[in-house]
C-alpha cells in the first residue's frame, strides 16, 4: 500500500522520498509528523511531514541519514513498499496572520518548513526563511524555499555561502537593527533551536521549536520524549510537537536526547537487511 514513488538525494545523506499515503495525505497539516516501519523487523521512527498533495495521495519525506532506522529506509528504491505508516500525528501548528513569520531551520528542518511557510504565506504573513548548513554543499531546497517565502537567507557556519554563522545570528541582528519579527518557528536541531530561542527572548518575540529529534515511540506510551515547558512534564508527541522555545528546559531536553547516544552509535555498523515489499529484487545489505 506505501510505495515509494520517488526518491532523490537532494543533499549528502539528505533524501527526499515520495509515498503513497492517501489517507495520511487527506488530513494531514503543517507541523505535523507520521512514523514509518521500512521492514517488519524496523524500528518504528517518526518522520516529519514535509509536504504532501491530497489529491495525488502522496505524501512527502526529508530523511537525514544519522542512524539505522534512517539508513535502511534510504536503502529503499522507487517501487518498493514500506511495511507501515501511521498518521498525521501531532498538534498542527498554528498558521494564522501574525505579520512578518520567520523560519528558522537546518538539517531536515529545512524541507519540514516547506509547508509552513506556504501556510504562514497564504495567511497574509510576510514570510523570511532563514536555513543554515554546516557548509554550501548542504543546502537544498532553495528554488523550493524561493517560492514560498518573500525573503530567504541562507547561512554557512564555515562561511562557504552568503552568510556566515547560525540562523539564530541572523535573526539576532534583525532584532537588533530594529525590524519586527511577530513570530519566529525553529525547526532543526536541538542546538540550533535553542540559539535561536536565546536569541529571541530577549525581544520577546513569541518563538516555537519543533521538538521532534527527542521522539522515540510518538504515541505518548514510551515516555522518552518528555520535556518540561514551563515547569510543567509535557510529551514532544502528544502536547507537541511545537513548545515555546522560551520556556523548554534545554539542559533536561540534552540529557534525555542523549540517553540512547551508545546503542545508536553501535547500531549504525550493523545495519540490518533490508527486506522491502512489492519489489522483485535481492534483499540489500549496507
Amino acid at each position: 500500500m506505501f510505495e515509494i514513488l520517488a526518491k532523490r538525494e537532494v543533499a549528502p545523506n539528505v533524501h527526499e522520498l515520495v509515498i503513497r499515503a492517501p489517507a495520511i495525505a487527506k488530513k494531514a497539516r503543517c507541523g505535523q509528523f507520521a512514523i514509518l516501519m521500512v521492514d517488519d523487523r524496523s524500528e518504528r521512527v517518526p518522520y516529519t511531514l514535509c509536504d504532501w498533495d491530497a489529491q495525488a495521495g502522496t505524501i512527502k519525506l526529508v530523511v537525514q541519514e544519522v542512524g539505522q532506522s534512517s539508513r535502511k529506509l534510504v536503502l529503499c528504491e522507487v517501487g518498493d513498499h514500506v511495511a507501515h505508516l501511521v498518521g498525521p500525528l501531532g498538534v498542527p501548528v498554528e498558521t494564522d496572520h501574525y505579520g512578518t513569520v520567520a523560519l528558522a531551520a537546518g538539517c531536515y528542518g529545512i524541507g519540514a518548513i516547506l509547508n509552513i511557510g506556504r501556510a504562514m504565506k497564504a495567511a497574509g504573513n510576510r514570510v523570511i526563511a532563514i536555513v543554515e548548513a554546516d557548509s554550501h554543499y548542504l543546502h537544498y531546497y532553495r528554488a523550493e524555499l524561493e517560492a514560498v517565502c518573500d525573503e530567504l537567507i541562507q547561512t554557512t557556519i564555515d562561511g562557504s555561502q552568503s552568510i556566515k554563522g547560525h540562523s539564530a545570528d541572523v535573526i539576532k541582528r534583525k532584532l537588533e537593527a530594529g525590524e519586527a519579527l511577530d513570530r519566529v518557528i525553529a525547526v532543526g536541531c536541538p542546538f540550533m533551536m535553542m540559539l535561536v530561542g536565546n536569541a529571541t527572548k530577549p525581544f520577546a518575540v513569541k518563538t516555537l521549536a519543533a521538538l521532534n529529534p527527542i521522539m522515540l515511540d510518538g504515541t505518548g506510551m514510551c515516555g522518552a520524549c518528555r520535556v518540561a515547558v514551563g515547569g510543567q512534564t509535557l510529551f514532544a508527541c502528544v502536547d507537541g510537537p511545537y513548545f515555546d522555545a522560551h520556556e523548554i528546559d534545554w539542559d533536561e531536553l540534552f540529557d534525555r536526547k542523549a540517553a540512547y547516544s551508545d546503542e545508536e552509535i553501535q547500531a549504525v555498523a550493523h545495519t540490518e537487511a533490508v527486506v522491502p515489499r512489492g519489489h522483485t529484487r535481492h534483499t540489500r545489505v549496507a
